[in-house]
């Protein structure tokens, strides 16, 4: 088939490499003219697919990347994975609303067109489908299809990837299911069909708000625990060992990426919009976990206090990770880059390093105390404070213990110590 993807982030190019891998001839609409010119050459900038797999894709000619919406024509398939952001707090679907007209004018009878961009329920029907209807003239459910399916991509994860995680599918109506399940499974090994397209939408908005109502509890537990001088980590290790009723979420300095800080807000603020309610639990773990990074640097504002009685103000602190998870160079929503923003903002000067991101400091982890191993003429030991914020496993933990005179473990990856501190 002639598959289409719209948009070639951390969820479009994935798919786009493996329906092309699957025998599709694969079309990558991406607007941005250099990425798309970087892909085009090769280059990817998505860590979950190297350039190798890229390459033998353009090479075979399975994949072609394009920032021309006349491309898009002939289509047998087309899979919206365009961002939804929140601008000024609220859902921002302009980017579904662009891909939707751009795709429109392209639809033929018998075309299958697939939202995967995580939203709001009744997103594809009451927003998608009208602009698709609009633009073809073309009726959605009897001349062509559509449907749903949320993207699950978990960037850096080496276990769970696109083919080997379960799919749900959702369509307009049976024969659109028939019709986006069929495709699916072509690039996946499991797909799972919805009774409805609102029920597909819940669900993935509903997988992000039970982690980040979770990661909020853990987040409120690990401050309470440190005001009443318990040791939050081996309280957590030892529920841990409750075979049933219980699993296990970890205290951090936030919460990052595209999904947690985003999605939940797509639910509640749908609700309170179209039928005036508040959706309580997710509005106290947003108000949660958005103030976890303004905790941390007052761990760091005390520790430097009672340690060495200095301020941050003028102290010289080394950020270890701007990512927000290990791994991976996404620094979308990033409470790591919150945390130094902070800093900065009162007066600190902070290094950051992150192995991942080229602006985030120097590939060689700064953990001798050759000069010529950081880039910037100082080690570990020249700093007043390390806060360990996305701890990457190119990170020498146990050198970083040896030789720095203070560390604020935010993930709890490293052995408490009395110059080492975990949240």
């Amino acid at each position: 088939m002639h598959v289409c993807v719209l948009g070639q982030g951390y969820v479009g190019l994935p798919l786009a490499v493996r329906a092309a891998e699957a025998g599709h001839t694969v079309t990558g609409y991406e607007p941005d003219r250099a990425r798309c010119a970087a892909l085009a050459a090769g280059s990817s900038y998505v860590e979950d697919i190297g350039d190798d797999r890229l390459r033998a894709v353009l090479d075979s000619d399975a994949y072609y990347a394009t920032s021309d919406p006349q491309d898009l024509k002939g289509f047998d398939v087309a899979v919206i994975t365009v961002p939804t952001p929140l601008t000024d707090r609220a859902p921002d679907l302009s980017c579904v609303r662009a891909a939707g007209r751009a795709l429109a004018g392209w639809i033929e009878p018998g075309a299958t067109v697939v939202l995967e961009s995580t939203t709001h329920p009744g997103t594809t029907r009451d927003v998608l489908i009208p602009l698709l209807e609009e633009g073809s003239g073309l009726v959605a459910g009897k001349d062509f299809h559509v449907g749903f399916s949320p993207e699950r991509i978990d960037p850096g994860n080496p276990d769970w990837r696109l083919e080997n995680t379960p799919k749900i599918v959702a369509g307009l109506t049976e024969g659109c299911l028939e019709r986006v399940k069929a495709f699916y499974d072509t690039v996946t090994d499991v797909a799972v069909p919805a009774s409805g397209l609102e029920e597909a939408e819940l669900a993935k908005v509903f997988e992000n708000t039970y982690r980040h109502v979770n990661i909020a509890l853990v987040n409120e537990l690990s401050r309470m625990a440190h005001t009443l001088g318990v040791d939050v980590w081996h309280t957590l290790e030892l529920a841990a060992t409750k075979p049933f009723g219980f699993t296990k979420f970890l205290p951090g300095p936030g919460v990052g990426g595209h999904c947690l800080p985003i999605d939940p807000v797509y639910l509640s603020h749908h609700v309170k919009a179209r039928h005036g309610q508040t959706f309580r639990l997710i509005e106290l773990a947003q108000d949660i976990n958005e103030s976890q990074p303004d905790y941390v640097v007052r761990r760091l504002q005390d520790a430097l206090s009672r340690r060495f009685r200095r301020s941050v103000h003028g102290a010289r602190i080394l950020a270890l990770g701007a990512a927000y998870k290990p791994g991976t160079s996404d620094a979308r929503q990033s409470p790591a880059v919150e945390v130094t923003e902070r800093l900065r903002q009162m007066g600190a000067d902070v290094t950051v390093v992150d192995p991942y991101l080229p602006d985030g400091g120097s590939r060689t982890i700064p953990f001798a105390a050759e000069a010529e191993d950081v880039g910037t003429g100082t080690c570990v030991a020249d700093f007043d404070a390390v806060v360990l914020l996305t701890p990457h496993g190119e990170f020498d933990l146990e050198r970083l213990a040896a030789e720095a005179a203070f560390v604020l473990d935010t993930r709890g990856v490293m052995t408490a110590a009395p110059h080492i501190e975990r949240l």
